[in-house]
């Protein structure tokens, strides 16, 4: 798994400092903008955080590249819905041969491990087996068409994808770009960054935070897991009982 940062919004601290600062000075932004010095932006930013005045986090974004995940994975990461997100299709990238996941307590036991990886074989082979037999109707289908063969074959090959990749497993690995903005990130991280959040998530959120960390310390000072942002733990019953 690798997570990237691929680019976020300039100078964040202070750009949520000004927009902060707007709602309660009758100054011109550029005014308030030049007025805040480090030590200011600083303060600012902490102060905001810590009374929970979130609407202007919104202004800053951050722009992610993950790769190396599972399409389990990126199930979950995608139902964070403010946000934006570009993925590998599986519609028009041929995943013959696709690279896949492997839990680690699945390959921590070797007989599972085995049989995992038979499975992930027998479905490499179904895909192919599928994708070809798809790939020869669909292209007499466009030669009928019009198209020449060569044309033909390219065309049919990625009709057959679209059927084919359903046999395809949610072990499967893929790659998205994500962007959120701050206020979605903290919300993100008090959900991902938890105990009790899927294995292949957390370690992509907990990627994801450290990266934050350095871009804008003041900002994700408090960021994480909810009983660490917030001091207490949302889960009930379902608590692992381990509150930072």
């Amino acid at each position: 798994m690798k997570v990237t940062l691929i680019a976020h919004t300039p100078d964040p601290e202070r750009i949520i400092a000004t927009a902060a600062k707007l709602c309660y000075s009758p100054s011109d932004i550029m005014s308030l903008k030049e007025g805040l010095t480090d030590e200011k932006v600083e303060s600012f930013v902490s102060m905001l955080i810590s009374i929970g005045h979130e609407s202007v986090l919104e202004h800053v974004s951050f722009t992610f590249g993950i790769e190396g995940i599972s399409r389990a994975c990126s199930h979950q990461l995608v139902r964070h819905r403010i946000a934006s997100y570009s993925q590998k299709s599986q519609r028009y990238v041929n995943e013959d041969g696709f690279d896949f996941i492997t839990p680690p307590e699945i390959a921590a036991v070797p007989e599972a491990k085995a049989e995992f990886d038979r499975q992930m074989e027998a479905l490499t082979e179904s895909y192919n087996r599928i994708a070809d037999i798809l790939t020869e109707n669909h292209k007499k289908t466009f030669m009928e068409q019009g198209f020449d063969e060569k044309e033909a074959a390219s065309r049919a090959r990625k009709k057959a994808n679209e059927d084919a990749r359903f046999v395809l497993p949610n072990a499967c690995e893929t790659k998205i770009v994500v962007t959120m903005n701050v206020r979605s990130l903290l919300n993100f991280f008090r959900h991902r960054c938890c105990c009790r959040a899927q294995w292949e998530i957390k370690d992509v959120a907990d990627e994801m935070l450290k990266l934050c960390c350095e871009a804008a310390p003041n900002v994700f000072r408090k960021a994480g897991p909810s009983c660490y942002s917030e001091g207490k733990c949302p889960e009930g019953k379902m608590t692992c009982g381990k509150i930072r």
